[in-house]
């Protein structure tokens, strides 16, 4: 007979994401004088986008009057709409008329192929020191960073999951842990203790 063993797996540890601060945010979309860093990462942070779908964006899919950004996406996942705000549309428009992009949004040094995710991410890292970021940041903190600060401005659940293009409202979740919009406003019971302020 054969004796078949369950092996259980290791259950994974739930880290949350690092998220960054408005301030931070500011401080990094302020650093880059190339118009086309600027672009990307105000780009990355104002409609949560992953890294791998800002890389494949065409200059089709930027509906202005709509003010919307297609996302087509693959990998099984669902085409969905995200916010183009109008401060990256200003943006966008200063980059337009600088680089003149045909087909894709952000070509590559080859013009035929589009802007790599190795680059991004050198760009995101060399700003995050200019900006003197001191948390442990990569480029989809800013995707994680968007979603918690509307939390924070009180953006339903649901429409931060589509937006974000999640396919379970679970994953989305995990923001409602790391936004300071409710244990941000809850006092620790230590602020209502009269307390010496000299050392003794």
């Amino acid at each position: 007979k054969e004796f078949i063993y369950e092996v259980k797996r290791p259950r994974k540890d739930k880290k949350l994401p690092v998220v960054l601060s408005r301030e931070e945010v500011s401080r990094i979309l302020n650093v880059p004088s190339n118009l086309k860093h600027k672009a990307i990462l105000m780009l990355i942070y104002s409609a949560g986008l992953r890294v791998g779908e800002l890389v494949k964006l065409k200059v089709e899919d930027i509906d202005r009057e709509r003010k919307l950004i297609h996302i087509k996406s693959t990998k099984g996942r669902k085409d969905r709409y995200t916010l183009l705000s109008d401060v990256v549309l200003e943006t966008l428009r200063d980059y337009w008329k600088e680089y003149r992009p045909n087909k894709w949004l952000f070509p590559g040094q080859n013009k035929d192929k589009h802007i790599t995710t190795r680059t991004i991410d050198k760009i995101f890292t060399n700003t995050c020191k200019e900006a003197k970021i001191t948390k442990t940041a990569s480029v989809h903190t800013l995707r994680h960073s968007f979603a918690t600060h509307l939390l924070e401005d009180g953006v339903d659940l649901r429409y931060i999951q589509e937006i974000l293009g999640h396919k379970s409202s679970k994953t989305t979740e995990i923001y409602t842990h790391v936004s300071t919009r409710d244990i941000g406003r809850i006092k620790s019971p230590i602020d209502t203790l009269t307390l010496n302020k000299e050392r003794r």
